[in-house]
């Protein structure tokens, strides 16, 4: 009897290893193994600020230009937080005036919304989309006129612009970015203003705390690096300037162009002229970067910026501010 054991044992034992043999070799035939390949989908750019969008969104619209007062009687604005560019620009008077341009945001109140000038024409042209705007001079309304932008006002845009019963006339137009949306402008997307980098700024560049950029009369506009939001806070007439929403209006990134304002500062015909090349002064993560700004001779380039030593300057993703300010004005730092 328990040599009948042992053989059962031994036959067992047996019959285990076997069938390792059998699976080993079977599993390791010379048949290939398909393994699924994956692959990784970045989501898509907002082309005005280089942020990252979800949704598409940027890419299924155009640009949107709405002309916003800067006045003391403006204040507090609305929607200019949420532009994904806003251009500064000296007008009559030495006034200063704001392009706000949207493209990755659709806020429902902007404004107030004010008149069109000459400078104007030359921001929009490279982004073509839609101009907003509340009337204008003769000369300023036949200039926009040539633009490849789709032309609102009061008189056209019908409910996407609105007159607040609360506020005193001329500060009290304001648009709906959304409904203005629904003209459909083209192109779509609109190309990029700039080049973005995800790096922090430090060879060649200076640190900085607090700039001022000279605007004549009573618009000299302070900036001030806030280390919490990483962006630059914006100070006017003495205040903080909080919009209508309670947000205190901080790009990413303040872009200073020294331009050259044709038949001078305090005529109803003043421009700035943003063809050629001049100086640039780049405020982005605290620090200054100078270089040189330019653009060729066509009415559709876009205006590119380099350093001294010809390298692009790159901006933080996020909202930029473009200060169009006379050559020779000064822009003191701290």
């Amino acid at each position: 009897m328990r040599r009948n054991l042992i053989l059962l044992i031994v036959i067992a034992v047996a019959g285990v290893g076997a069938a390792a043999y059998y699976h080993y070799h079977k599993n390791s035939s010379s048949t290939p193994t398909t393994i699924a390949a994956t692959t990784t989908t970045l989501p898509p750019i907002a082309p005005l600020t280089g942020l990252s969008d979800p949704a598409g969104q940027a890419l299924t619209r155009c640009a949107l230009t709405i002309k916003v007062e800067n006045t003391p009687d403006a204040l507090p604005q609305w929607g200019i937080d949420r532009a994904d560019v806003v251009y500064e620009e000296i007008v009559n008077g030495g006034i200063t005036r704001l392009a706000a341009i949207f493209n990755s945001q659709a806020p429902a109140k902007v404004g107030p919304v004010r008149s069109v000038r000459p400078t104007d024409t030359s921001v929009v042209w490279p982004i073509g989309g839609i101009f907003a705007y509340s009337g204008g001079a003769a000369y300023a309304v036949e200039s926009i006129s040539h633009a490849p932008v789709k032309l609102e006002d009061e008189t056209t845009a019908g409910a996407a612009m609105y007159r607040d019963p609360n506020r005193q006339a001329p500060h009290n137009l304001y648009a709906s970015a959304g409904a203005l949306f629904e003209f459909k402008g083209t192109p779509t997307p609109p190309p990029a203003l700039f080049a973005y980098r995800h790096n922090t700024w430090g060879v060649g560049t200076k640190v900085v705390h607090r700039f001022t950029v000279e605007f004549p009369s009573i618009y000299p506009v302070t900036w001030t690096w806030n280390t919490t939001t990483l962006s630059w806070d914006r100070t006017l007439f003495g205040k903080a300037i909080i919009t209508g929403t309670g947000v205190r209006v901080s790009p990413k990134n303040v872009v200073v162009m020294f331009v050259n304002y044709v038949n001078g500062i305090g005529t109803m015909a003043s421009y700035a002229n943003l063809n050629g090349h001049g100086k640039v002064e780049v405020f982005s993560d605290g620090h200054m970067m100078t270089g040189v700004w330019s653009r060729g001779p066509a009415k559709s380039d876009v205006i590119a910026y380099h350093t001294l030593t010809g390298a692009v300057i790159a901006m933080k993703p996020g909202q930029t501010w473009v200060e169009l300010i006379d050559n020779g004005a000064p822009v003191p730092t701290s």
